[in-house]
Formats: structure tokens, C-alpha cells, sequence
């Protein structure tokens, strides 16, 4: 799951564009001031895009934009304005931005270009996927292969794809019908049941008492769980 940083004061438009990524599939990190974007971003390796307005009071989007690219030259950046005037694009291209928008802007148009840049950022980083972990669970997403206090579990693709899946939304109840359309397709048309079947075998490989299940837990009524091991 790809990271992006959202750089907005506007409570509003921030609260837009986060509902709009996570529901398009993206982990969000969110500042309110040029300040709070550096000192996340000074303290993380792993974010893999930023979206920055540009007007902002005390450090504006372009030094944060500078900032950034003077430590990592591969982040994808956006840039947001109220503007429309050429010098400001031009700006933001200069301190080394990859695209920029206009406000207001559809959220349609955002996530396309997100995901544009998200297909550009994987390119420059060799098309390496990142490893996913949850307590003692890894997943290795390049080589397809899940880890249990780095030791590699035997799992079917099917299972594997349940794993990720949990991992992605550690903490969130997940109803059958989800895990269904996510692992099987929303094309589909055999026994619903089988989601059970294959979350039993699960258990049976990753839970240490498989009848008294830490990790994957079920929510009666509704579907399943994944509980990070605190």
C-alpha cells in the first residue's frame, strides 16, 4: 500500500482528499502547516508521495516541496493552489514537483493523477514492492511470501492473498462478501463458504492455538477481523 503525505491547512479540503485516497486504496499521513510535513517527513523513509498546497502560513508548500527533494529524489510530488497564474507553476516544477493541480478540483481527477504518479514512483524505485508487517507477520510482496518471526509459512496463493488482504486492514472489520471480491473477484459465482474453509486452513498454519484465535478474529453476524499482536 502506497503512502502519501497530504500537506493542507484547510480542514476541509484536507478531510476531502484523505477520504478520497483511502478510499482509493492509499495509507494517508496529514499536516496542517509546511512545519508538521517536514518533521514527518524527516522522520519517515517510506512515504512515496506528497501533496502540497502551496499557500500556506510559516513555511509554504514550494520550501517543503525543496526540502523533500533535497532528501529523497524519487517521492512523487503534487502540488495544489488556489492560483492559476503560469509563475506559480512554473514555480512548483522548478523546486522539483512532478505535476500540479488547480483548485477546486474533482476527486476523480486527483486520484488518477495519484495513481499515475504512483505507477512512475514504483518505476524509479526499480519496481520493488515493500514488505507489509503486523506484530511477528512479514510480507514479502516482491517474492509473494508471508513470515512468522521471519520464519516463511507454507501457504496456497489463495492464502496468501487472505494474509495481505488482513494485513492491509489490520484492525478493520471485513465482511465475507469483501474478502470474496477482493481475494476470489467480484466474477465469482461458487459457495461463499469457501471464504470460511480457507480461513480455517489459515488459522491452522499462523495462530498459535488455532481454536483460540489471536490474529485473525471472527466478528459473529459479519466476517472477520485481523488483530495486530500489541
Amino acid at each position: 500500500m502506497a503512502r502519501v503525505l497530504v500537506l493542507e491547512d484547510e480542514d476541509d479540503i484536507r478531510a476531502f482528499i484523505v477520504i478520497n485516497l483511502k478510499r482509493a486504496g492509499y495509507e494517508v499521513l496529514q499536516a496542517g502547516t509546511g512545519e508538521e510535513a517536514l518533521e514527518i517527513v524527516n522522520n519517515s523513509n517510506d512515504i512515496d508521495m506528497a501533496v502540497l498546497d502551496v499557500m500556506l502560513p510559516g513555511i509554504d508548500g514550494f520550501e517543503v516541496c525543496r526540502k523533500i527533494r533535497e532528501k529523497d529524489r524519487n517521492m512523487g510530488i503534487i502540488m495544489l493552489t488556489a492560483k492559476s497564474q503560469e509563475l506559480d507553476k512554473i514555480s512548483g516544477l522548478t523546486m522539483g514537483a512532478d505535476d500540479y493541480m488547480i483548485k477546486p478540483f474533482s476527486p476523480m481527477e486527483l486520484v488518477a493523477r495519484i495513481d499515475a504518479l504512483a505507477r512512475r514512483v514504483e518505476m524509479l524505485n526499480g519496481g520493488k514492492q515493500k514488505n507489509l508487517v503486523s506484530g511477528p507477520f512479514r510480507i514479502d510482496t516482491a517474492a509473494r511470501v508471508v513470515l512468522k518471526n521471519e520464519v516463511e509459512i507454507d501457504l496456497t496463493q489463495i492464502e496468501y492473498s487472505i494474509m495481505k488482504l488482513f494485513i492491509e486492514n489490520e484492525e478493520q472489520s471485513l465482511t465475507r462478501e469483501e474478502i470474496l471480491n477482493s481475494v476470489w473477484g467480484e466474477n465469482y459465482f461458487g459457495d461463499p463458504k469457501i471464504v470460511d474453509v480457507n480461513i480455517r486452513r489459515l488459522r491452522r498454519k499462523i495462530e498459535d492455538d488455532p481454536s483460540n484465535p489471536k490474529y485473525i478474529k471472527t466478528i459473529w453476524g459479519y466476517g472477520y477481523r485481523w488483530r495486530k499482536e500489541e
